[in-house]
This record gives C-alpha cells, structure tokens and sequence, in this order.
C-alpha cells in the first residue's frame, strides 16, 4: 500500500517521540526520518518501528484488505433454485430448436425470459406464504 504524506508525517512524529524518551540518538533518528521520508510504501516503514515499542504510526497497526466472512451463504428457497435452474435450461431448449426443429423461428428466444417470468412469479409467492 502506498503511502500519504499525512501517513509519512505520522510516523516522523512517532520517530520524534522516541528521541524526547530516549529511545532513538540524534544520528539514528537522522538515519530512521530520511527513511521516512523518501519511503512510498508501507512496508518501508516496518523495520524502521521493528524494534520499538508503542507509538508507532497507525498505518502500520491497520489490517488491511482482509475479507471478512460473514457465515454460511443462504440457502436457496425452492423457486430460487428452480429460476436459477430453469432459464439456463431452456435457453439451451431454445438454441436448439432454432438450429434444427424451428429452423430460424426467432420467438422461440421468447422461451427463457417466459421460464424467468414464472420463476420469478413463484418466487414472490413462496416470500409472501
């Protein structure tokens, strides 16, 4: 992750608090705040707070891009199942009629969106009961 300016200023402050403890010597703070400064990524920062304690700039304590899994996807009501089952079918019922029984009888592509049209009609009322 690429780092902001605000974010390269939080950790020169950090730095700075850690010179007033006593922690950090004038040359190795000098050394550690021109790392900071030219440094554009986030884990240019982490040797840098390796072997400090607390405080360290936030950016490098935040997790980040991590997908949260909620639980177990829903389950499928019937007519759920059977819309996300029936219009697939029957646009393959309906390619193949075109090529060989229909021979270029275009309504038949009306087929998948009647199979949607009912599925969806059982749908709202399985949701309703």
């Amino acid at each position: 992750m690429r780092l902001s300016n605000a974010e390269r200023q939080e950790a020169l402050d950090a730095l700075e608090e850690h010179v007033r403890t006593g922690r950090l010597d004038v040359d190795e703070y000098a050394d550690r705040s021109a790392k900071v400064t030219v440094a554009t990524r986030r884990g240019e920062l982490e040797p840098l707070f390796a072997d400090l304690p607390a405080p360290h700039p936030s950016v490098l304590s935040r997790e980040l891009f991590t997908p949260s899994i909620t639980g177990p996807a829903p389950r499928l009501t019937p007519a759920q199942a059977l819309a996300a089952k029936a219009v697939p079918i029957t646009a393959v019922i309906a390619l193949v009629l075109f090529f060989t029984v229909a021979r270029g009888f275009w309504p038949v592509f009306l087929l998948p969106a009647a199979a949607a049209l009912l599925a969806g009609s059982f749908g709202r009322r399985d949701r309703r009961g």
